[in-house]
Parts: C-alpha cells; structure tokens; sequence
C-alpha cells in the first residue's frame, strides 16, 4: 500500500510473477499461466509458503513530481473539518491519497508556535503527478474550516517516499501499533478517532505518551479487482486506520502499548477487518481479521500443499490443517 495505490493499484495487484523456494527446497514459479493457485495466494498471504526470490513487476510511467497538503486544527475543531473530509474521498481523482492525522505535534515550522508540541488534527492529501493540477483540490479543503496551520509543500517523488523514514539509531526505536480497515467512517468512530484513550478529558497520562492515529484512503483502482481475485481481499475499503507508538525508553512500554491498544479498542466497532503487516501480537486472532474466511479457507488449502510441516511459522501464521500445535504463531517481533 502506497502513494500510487489509488491508480496504480497495490503491490501485489502489480506482480507479474514470483520465484518461490518452497519448504523442501523445490524452486517454482508463481504467476498467472503457471501455478496460478499459489500466485493468488502470494498476493496478500506473505511469507507462508517459501522464500520468495524473485519478483518481476509491471511497471508505470509516473513522473518525478508530487504534492503534500495538510490542514491542522485543535481539537474543538478537528470533527467538523474530519466530516467534510470524509465527504471528499468517494468522487475523489485518483492521483490523489486522501490523509489525517492525529497526536501531539511537534516542534514543526509550518505550525504557529503556540500550537507546537500540542495535540492536534490534521486532514489533506497527497498528489503524485502534476503539482499544478493537484492543487485544484485545496478550494475544497479549504472550505472544510479555518485551520491554525496549512503546509501545502511540492517535493519530488523521492522525498516523499523518505519524508518518514528513520535513519538516526533507527534500531534503538521501540515501535508498538494497531491498526483496522473501515468501510465506512461514520459520525461515532470519528468521535472516537478524536478521543483520548482512556475517554477522560484530562488524563493522568503524558499527552506526549500518547501514540499517533492516521487515516489513509482507499478506494481507486484498489477496489477495481475483485475481492476474489488475490488473497489481499479487503477491496470495499474507505480508509485504513493505524495507531502508532514509536518511544525509545523501555520504561514506557507497558503505557505506550496500553496506549495504543486501547485507541484500537475504541474503534473496533467499526472495523470491517485490518491490514496483515499492521497485525503485532494478535496470533491467530488478528489472522483471521486480516482475512475474510474464503480467503483463509483458500490461504490453508495452499499451506498444506506447500508447507504441510509448517516450517515458514515465524510471521502472521496461516498454519495448516493439522499444524503441531507447539510452535508459535506470530514472530517475536513486539512484547506483548
């Protein structure tokens, strides 16, 4: 899932073949004349069934340019412009990504000083392609509300790609997040986007403490394949939701994560299912919200034929149908 998503499609929907090295060594090939079943399943089931090898991708003339917009505004605020938003996704061109955001801000220029290191809202977009054209869309975010900030920047297509990227003692970071699809975001679940964790308005806890909550849009030529078509079946989403935690002091960790996993909880009511490699340490459970119960079905079929032994377990595990039950699920990759 990226920037291009909206006309490009996913990753995987770009894949034109896989080279797979499978739990007994057999090296195959994936794609869609040849072993077609285990392309399906690659497409969305990752690490399940082998080493993949090799990837041959379909490529696309996108050009160098892009353009990020981004509207801020306090809490008070934030419902209002965050439902205008949201009317703005369905008719919305492809070339743009609709974004929000919520946390503390931090010491950022674009922001007034006053409202630095406070939490607050944002709502945008980003456009890849002509920068010109992506501002014809700002008219109707501007008129969503009267934001204390707005960052409307022109950047290349490669400093978008790493405008997020950790460099600097990147494996010191302590990271921690949840995440969910939504079909739909109706009046309550952004209510409950905007609220704090615990549902108090002053809580004890540091609001520095608190993780970050992003929406991302779907939709575009994600939804033009059909659900059935690869094991990524999650096509009739409106926006992907992730609580992000990212602290460096292991202190923290028993808040951070509580943190995290409570803003989950408060929208789960309205989750129609959540990314895979958002999935933490949700073991079986998270799997099979990841995927609707077809596609599992046809992701265990593929297991027991290519790795009956389970020998590719230490991931989102699709175990198949007689898995030893001694070996663990998911990668120790998060405390729990």
């Amino acid at each position: 899932m990226g920037w291009l998503a909206r006309q490009f499609g996913l990753s995987c929907d770009n894949v034109v073949s896989f080279e797979l090295v499978t739990a007994d060594g057999e090296v195959v090939r994936a794609s869609d004349e040849e072993n077609p079943e285990l392309c399906w399943g690659l497409r969305g089931g990752g690490g399940n069934f082998g080493v993949v090898t090799e990837f041959e991708f379909q490529l696309h003339q996108t050009g160098t340019e892009s353009l990020l917009v981004e509207h801020f505004y306090p809490l008070e605020q934030a419902g209002a412009a965050l439902r205008g938003w949201r009317e703005l996704i369905p008719g919305g061109p492809r070339a743009a990504t609709f974004t929000a955001w919520f946390g503390t801000a931090g010491d950022w220029p674009h922001l007034p000083p006053e409202h630095r290191n406070r939490r607050l809202a944002s709502i945008g977009y980003v456009w890849v392609g002509d920068p010109a054209a992506g501002r014809r869309l700002l008219p109707d975010l501007r008129a969503l509300g009267s934001p204390v900030a707005e960052r409307v920047e022109q950047m290349s297509y490669l400093d978008l790609q790493t405008m997020d990227d950790t460099t600097r003692q990147a494996h010191a970071v302590r990271r921690y997040w949840k995440g969910h699809y939504l079909r739909e975001l109706p009046d309550g679940a952004i209510e409950a986007y905007l609220a704090r964790p615990d549902g108090r308005p002053d809580p004890e806890l540091d609001p520095a403490l608190l993780p970050s909550v992003s929406l991302q849009s779907y939709g575009g030529a994600i939804a033009d394949v059909l659900p059935a078509a690869t094991a990524f079946a999650n096509r009739d989403t409106l926006v992907e939701l992730v609580a992000a935690a990212r602290w460096t002091d292991p202190a923290q960790d028993t808040e951070r994560m509580a943190a995290a996993r409570r803003y989950a909880a408060a929208l789960e009511p309205y989750a129609s299912g959540a990314y895979v490699n958002v999935l933490t340490d949700e073991g079986p459970g998270g799997v099979r919200r990841a995927y609707r119960a077809e596609t599992l079905a046809g992701l265990t079929a593929l297991k027991d034929r290519y790795d009956p032994e389970n020998v590719f377990h230490l991931n989102q595990n699709v175990p198949p149908s007689a898995a030893p039950s001694v070996l663990p699920s998911v990668a120790p990759s998060a405390p729990a």
